[in-house]
């Protein structure tokens, strides 16, 4: 039996449950999370320096996109039904909803008959009342990998991805350092970011998307109130619409990128990363380190561009909100540290 603090360590110890690896069975032993554990892999003057030679199984990008532009762009003229269409009703259904069932005949037979439309109901509702507000703050930035390293740069007029870096006015704003597999195929979020020895220049994506702060004081409002089951159903559908949007917008940044020819023309599949690239967000198992927040959060000032503010332990408040970063490259997709 294992016990979590909180939200994220349930969901590391899950991960840890789930992946079939030596360190797994050392850090579950040991009574780590996935976060701790990535803590200790880090430079320890007593085991000496990290890993951080590329994974031998990522070879470089064949083309490298070049962004419409460089640096943070707003957007909020977003149609709340297209949002709709992206949330993972699984998730909703049994995460957020818990519906268990015996069966999955009753579980189909659950969703068509009461949760479907009762999610259906709930959509009209947010729309006619506005309390839903989606907004995201985006950017796109030019960056090399530099070791275990995401080194991120200014960008300016002369800055191009794909084409040799220039040798002067490239300023570095700021990096991430990412943790590495220390078995298997020694994967790290650098390695899909192409590295300085290349010459060359890659682009990163950083995303934050939020549905407003409304959505958290409503419902509040109904778990003081005593309204458990609406409280339910409001808070559920809140937090996968602010992960349907983060979804949404990263197929829209696909498209920017003119890589979006790989997307699936399935919805359901996006969710299974059928699609070029992938985008990690802080805190889970490729960049558990939840305080690199605050480095998003000097690259894209999310609390003036979309009203996010980060808490003192690196959360988003609104908690409907998400961030990630995100990389083009075709071998990039989740992986546990």
């Amino acid at each position: 039996m294992f016990y979590a603090d909180d939200a994220f360590s349930g969901l590391h110890i899950m991960e840890d449950l789930a992946t079939e690896d030596g360190a797994r069975d050392t850090r579950l032993k040991e009574g780590r999370t996935v976060k701790e554990y990535a803590k200790a892999a880090a430079v320890d003057e007593e085991t000496g320096p990290v890993f951080a030679e590329r994974s031998a199984v990522v070879g470089d990008a064949a083309n490298i996109p070049n962004p419409p532009f460089w640096g943070v762009r707003v957007k909020k003229d977003f149609d709340l039904r297209e949002v709709f269409k992206y949330i993972n009703e699984t998730a909703l259904f049994k995460n957020q909803w818990q519906l268990k069932t015996a069966s999955q005949e009753d579980y189909l037979r659950l969703v068509k008959d009461k949760f479907r439309p009762i999610k259906e109901k709930l959509e009209e509702e947010i729309i006619a009342s506005g309390l839903f507000e989606p907004k995201v703050v985006y950017g796109y930035f030019p960056a090399q990998a530099d070791g275990n390293d995401v080194v991120v740069y200014e960008g300016t007029d002369g800055a191009r991805a794909g084409t040799p870096a220039p040798t002067s006015n490239l300023k570095e704003l700021l990096r991430f350092t990412f943790p590495r597999q220390r078995e298997g195929r020694r994967l790290c979020i650098s390695d899909f970011v192409a590295p300085k020895s290349s010459g060359k220049l890659d682009v990163i994506g950083m995303s934050l998307v939020t549905i407003g702060a409304l959505a958290s004081r409503e419902t509040q409002r109904l778990f003081e109130a005593g309204e458990y089951t609406k409280y339910l159903y409001v808070h559920g559908l809140s937090v996968e619409t602010a992960e349907a949007l983060a979804e949404l917008h990263h197929k829209n940044m696909r498209e920017e990128l003119g890589i979006a020819g790989d997307d699936s023309p399935h919805i359901r599949d996006l969710f299974h990363q059928k699609y070029r690239g992938s985008r990690y967000s802080f805190g889970y198992p490729a960049c558990p380190n939840l305080e690199d927040q605050t480095k998003l959060f000097a690259l894209l000032h999310p609390e003036e561009n979309v009203g996010v503010r980060l808490t003192s332990g690196f959360l988003l408040e609104p908690e409907q909100s998400t961030s990630a970063i995100v990389v083009h490259h075709p071998a990039a997709k989740y992986f546990v540290v």
